[in-house]
């Protein structure tokens, strides 16, 4: 009696475990189910000006928490943050802007080097990020309009001095609420803000 009575217990309790492994399984799942991914492209600043053969490191931007992800942010409201359902950035959005930086600089074909702050050659000057927006603002009559807003400032790497500050803003709507039409806003958006930061940050490199 008392072996049927534990191979009872057992049973029971096996199949509990089962029941907990099966939910645990599922959310796993959930959670692994793909998103889609999205990058986005460098745009250039002029080709022709100023050159020089000095180097510039450009540092990770600092952003808020709900930016510094990899996820598209979306504010319904001033007061509410989520993310646009099924998709990611192919970075963390400020890894991101970062790439995209150093490539609209040195695209220009102007500056002796342009890399990241966390590696190459003693810098001439530094550029420092502040990513104060990237998102998607929900408007009143629905529309999805992306947002950049970022700020810029240069650095003196010898002294760390201050050269120059400047904010850079730009917004552009989307077709739709779907994803591709999402990033295609973004891109508008940084086709316009990326060759302005670039040939900024040149004057001053």
């Amino acid at each position: 009696m008392t072996l049927v009575r534990i191979s009872r217990r057992i049973a029971l309790l096996g199949g509990i475990s089962a029941l907990g492994g099966c939910s645990a399984v599922s959310a796993l799942n959930s959670a692994a189910i793909p998103l889609d991914t999205f990058d986005l492209l460098p745009a250039a600043g002029t080709t022709t000006g100023r050159r020089t053969s000095h180097s510039l490191l450009v540092a990770l931007p600092q952003a808020p928490a709900a930016i510094a992800s990899d996820r598209i942010v979306v504010k319904p409201d001033p007061a509410s943050i989520t993310y646009l359902p099924g998709a990611r950035w192919s970075d963390e959005a400020p890894v991101l802007l970062q790439s995209l930086l150093i490539r609209s600089i040195a695209s220009t074909g102007r500056i002796g080097y342009v890399g990241r702050s966390e590696g190459g050659p003693v810098p001439d000057t530094a550029l420092l990020v502040r990513m104060d927006a990237f998102e998607v603002n929900i408007t009143p009559d629905g529309t999805m309009l992306a947002v950049v807003d970022i700020a810029l400032t240069v650095l003196n790497d010898s002294n760390q001095n201050v050269i120059a500050n400047r904010s850079f803003s730009q917004s552009a709507a989307a077709d739709s609420d779907a994803p591709g039409a999402v990033v295609a806003a973004f891109q508008a958006a940084l086709n316009g803000l990326l060759p302005a930061m670039a040939d900024w940050a040149m004057r001053y490199a």
